[in-house]
């Protein structure tokens, strides 16, 4: 069934990039540049996480199955595209997907024109908030409920003013020395940043297209806001020990945001003050190198962080689970989401 679903979506969202936005919003008219780009950026393979998620969030909940409801559930994958497009621009990132960011690419298109005074960022930016407004018409594609599709609509525009809210404050907190950060203030980060906007915002927000009681949508939404916290953690894991041929970015992106994740803050609490200045000083550090890479990592095994990190990451999976073995969804789908989440959280 989940492979089933995840077809379904590729489909959808193929025929969505190659005719409907060339078509019904003339972009390919408007700008072939423009349409090339977010067309290519929006079929380029992922996991499809959020869009999967809504749909079996949907499904475990409906007396039956809306027209066009594989239509929006592609506004998920648009705002998702289009929070990376942005998300890459503030983290300088040259890659996504194992390919160029969309603003790196658009850069690599500009150097024909020699003194230009615009750069990618420039037209990733523009191209960016394109998507925003076509993820929002489109999830209006199914034939449901009025008042419930309003409802959901609005959750998916409130998990884009968490998720933009989360940035920023992570944003600030990368000013701070890591002594004033706490625990607290790194699970704000995750909560808004990646709990919500990629578990907990589309299983609340199928749900309520669905018609849901309250206290079925809270359940998952709670489900979905502890599987994100182990889902970060397990990220921020990959970062700093991962191979990048396999995740598709540099090890070194973190430590030059200077990002405070549970493993760095885990690993200065509990080392030695030799070891806590070389965090520090790693953390301001402009030019990060292979060489602060190697020390980092080294230290945060020495200092049972990383042990730590996983025991969290064990922690949080059983505490999803109380919330949605309390969840009335169907057990078929219930059982769906368990499979699927595990194996969202097995590929990091």
């Amino acid at each position: 069934m989940l492979h089933e679903i995840k077809n379904k979506i590729e489909r959808e969202l193929l025929y969505y990039a190659r005719l409907n936005i060339k078509q019904f919003y003339s972009l390919s008219r408007l700008s072939p540049l423009l349409y090339k780009h977010i067309k290519e950026f929006i079929i380029c393979p992922g996991k499809r996480a959020r869009p999967i998620l809504f749909i079996i969030a949907y499904l475990g909940f409906a007396k039956k199955q809306s027209k066009g409801l594989y239509k929006s559930a592609v506004a998920l994958e648009l705002f998702h595209d289009y929070m990376l497009i942005h998300d890459d621009i503030i983290d300088k990132s040259e890659t996504r997907r194992g390919k160029l960011s969309m603003h790196a690419a658009l850069d690599k298109w500009l150097n024909r024109y020699k003194n230009s005074k615009i750069s990618g960022q420039d037209l990733a930016i523009a191209a960016g908030d394109v998507m925003h407004s076509l993820a929002i018409d489109v999830f209006l594609s199914v034939k449901e409920n009025i008042r419930r599709k309003e409802m959901a609509l609005k959750k998916l525009l409130r998990s884009g003013v968490n998720t933009a809210s989360g940035e920023f404050i992570e944003l600030l907190y990368s000013l701070k020395s890591i002594n004033k950060i706490t625990k607290d203030d790194i699970y704000k980060v995750y909560d808004l940043k990646t709990a919500n906007y990629t578990f907990a915002s589309p299983l609340s927000i199928g749900a309520t297209l669905a018609g849901a009681k309250k206290r079925d949508i809270n359940n998952l939404f709670n489900y979905g806001t502890y599987l994100g916290r182990a889902f970060q953690i397990k990220d921020d894991i990959l970062g700093i020990f991962g191979k990048e041929g396999e995740t598709g970015k540099s090890n070194l992106t973190d430590l030059r945001e200077g990002k405070k994740t549970i493993l760095i803050w885990q690993a200065y609490r509990s080392s030695n003050r030799k070891n806590k200045l070389v965090i520090e000083k790693i953390l301001v550090k402009k030019n990060i190198i292979r060489k602060d890479l190697k020390r980092i990592q080294k230290i945060i095994k020495l200092s049972g962080a990383l042990s730590f990190a996983k025991k969290e990451v064990a922690k949080l999976i059983s505490g999803a689970q109380k919330y949605l073995k309390n969840s009335s969804m169907r057990p078929e789908y219930k059982n769906l989401l368990n499979k699927y989440a595990q194996e969202l959280l097995n590929l990091l």
